[in-house]
């Protein structure tokens, strides 16, 4: 049964706006019968406000630097078309359609607040191209994230209005064509409709909510990772001890912990500083000795907690940042209907957007970091604990294959040459406000392109954790996958339902995109949270078990 959301323009969640962008099906939206009441009464003050000839900025007068340029109101509604056609002009890849559902949705969300003086009927068209796919065909580039994301909404506006192109139901065509097929009729846009629909922070926005729920899926990437690779290398796991983190009580690294933990719980592989200390040897005596075992992990794993940690913090201030956001009247100017007041501002610049952006970014590409440093310690016979150099196949001297397989040597590489572009992505952007539009946008957020770095970092992000995890999976069978924990086990089955063990070369780049897809669509996080996937056999994993590396 779909959920059903009415949209008042306060209501939305991010997660809600994600969860509808990419499973649109499983969910039905309509306009909240009392913002239809507002709205109607900000479009009567509007026209009180067009019948007395008072200027109107973006309705009866141009835009921006050109706002001491008056026209008469009857020419109002042509002004509002030319506004949509003099934007069109983004540039670079075409947004994913998830990204053209959540703008649609955050527009007519914006727009449902009943302060933009626009008709409910174009919030109901807005809901009603999302209910039937009918998406905009967005161009990536061209929002400085202030004054709104002007040209790329402007591609949203002329699907409404019938002249741009959508894709529906798999194909390009004309807007009005697809509305019609569906049995809906394009908008011609009304005094002030235009500028409402452009002017404010849905595309950004809508990166933005779809990069803090990837991230979501990347904090539990890592920490399965991490509790894999705790068991392959036979790791001391007391670092994740609740005391520790009672200590320094930043939740997400508390949570990260415990996280970690509850993967580990049942596993025969990891070990901890008791147990190391019960088969440690004994001074007897003597002034000293060389212990057989570490006492404490390399940081990689003992501080995992603490990197994974940020991120998680960093996702709850950023979705407080982000409902907020997306539960606003973003456009200029807005209509008091009950004061018969008209406010100009800025509630387009989309500041919050990009700094909380600019944020996120870095501390996910922190986490490509920590699992690169991971994959060495697996990889590198020197620290594998046992493990055979680039987990390749043990065989016998006289074995014709012998010394001719290289394993996850490449694969290391690769995710090294991809968290290195991840680190590159950080920059923050906006801080490279650039003046524009005659000086009128002298300062801007640069918030959009914030949000689609933060889209690229989570990327290359899911790249390094399915290279981490398929190198992972190859350890566990050559370890034992019967010794590791019921949740990993589970993960285990999964992979290995996308990607083969590795008994010899070959290549390895659809089984990295096969996870990558598990990671991104949430697969494996369910597929532990459940135990096991349902009907799986987890004993049908290769016996290629190497002896601990002590005790």
């Amino acid at each position: 049964m779909p959920q059903h959301l009415e949209l008042d323009g306060t209501n939305l969640s991010p997660r809600q706006v994600a969860d509808t962008a990419r499973a649109p099906r499983c969910v039905t939206i309509s306009l909240a019968p009392s913002a239809a009441v507002r709205m109607q009464a900000s479009m009567e003050l509007k026209e009180r406000l067009l019948a007395e000839e008072i200027p109107i900025y973006g309705v009866t007068t141009g835009f921006g630097d050109s706002c001491d340029r008056q026209i008469s109101p009857g020419r109002a509604a042509e002004l509002q078309r030319n506004l949509v056609q003099y934007h069109l002009n983004g540039t670079g890849p075409i947004a994913n359609p998830a990204v053209s559902r959540a703008a649609l949705l955050l527009r007519a969300n914006a727009l449902a607040h009943g302060v933009s003086a626009v008709r409910p009927e174009l919030v109901t068209l807005l809901l009603d191209c999302l209910r039937h796919d009918v998406l905009p065909l967005i161009p990536e580039r061209g929002s400085l994230g202030a004054s709104g994301d002007l040209v790329p909404l402007c591609y949203l506006a002329a699907v409404v209005d019938g002249s741009g192109e959508a894709l529906h139901r798999g194909r390009v065509r004309p807007a009005g064509d697809a509305l019609r097929e569906e049995g809906l009729e394009p908008l011609r846009l009304a005094p002030k409709e235009g500028i409402a629909l452009i002017n404010g922070t849905s595309f950004a926005s809508a990166y933005a909510v779809l990069a803090a729920a990837d991230a979501r899926e990347l904090t539990f990437a890592t920490e399965l990772a991490t509790a894999m690779t705790f068991e392959v290398l036979h790791g001391n796991a007391s670092a994740l001890h609740p005391f520790i983190h009672a200590h320094k009580p930043h939740p997400g690294q508390a949570e990260s912990a415990r996280r970690i933990r509850a993967l580990l719980d049942g596993s025969r592989l990891a070990t901890s500083f008791e147990d190391i200390v019960v088969r440690r040897e004994r001074l007897a005596g003597r002034a000293g000795l060389r212990l057989s075992e570490r006492i404490q992990e390399k940081y990689s794993l003992r501080c995992a907690p603490h990197i994974v940690g940020i991120v998680r913090d960093t996702l709850e201030w950023t979705d407080q940042w982000l409902e907020t956001e997306i539960n606003s009247a973003t456009d200029n100017p807005l209509f008091d209907a009950d004061e018969d007041a008209l406010h100009l501002g800025g509630n387009f610049y989309a500041g919050h957007v990009g700094q909380a952006m600019d944020s996120l970014k870095t501390t996910v590409a922190g986490l490509a970091n920590l699992m690169d440093r991971q994959l060495a310690l697996v990889i590198d016979e020197k620290f594998s604990q046992g493990l055979p150099p680039n987990l390749v196949v043990p065989r016998c001297a006289d074995d014709p294959q012998a010394g001719l397989h290289h394993g996850f040597k490449g694969m290391q590489i690769a995710a090294s040459a991809v968290t290195a572009e991840a680190l590159k992505q950080t920059g923050p952007v906006s801080v490279f406000s650039r003046s524009t539009e005659a000086h009128n946008q002298d300062i801007v957020s640069m918030g959009t392109i914030s949000a689609r770095d933060a889209r690229t970092v989570n990327g290359l992000v899911r790249e390094v954790a399915a290279i981490h995890l398929l190198a992972l999976a190859q350890a566990l069978d050559l370890r034992g996958v019967e010794r590791a924990s019921p949740a990993v086990r589970a993960v285990h089955s999964m992979i290995r339902q996308h990607s083969d063990f590795v008994d010899r070369d070959r290549r390895l780049d659809r089984d990295i995109a096969a996870v990558a897809d598990l990671i991104e669509t949430g697969a494996l996080r369910r597929a532990a949270e459940r135990g096991g996937p349902a009907g799986s056999d987890t004993s049908s994993a290769p016996e290629r078990h190497l002896a601990p590396a002590a005790g």
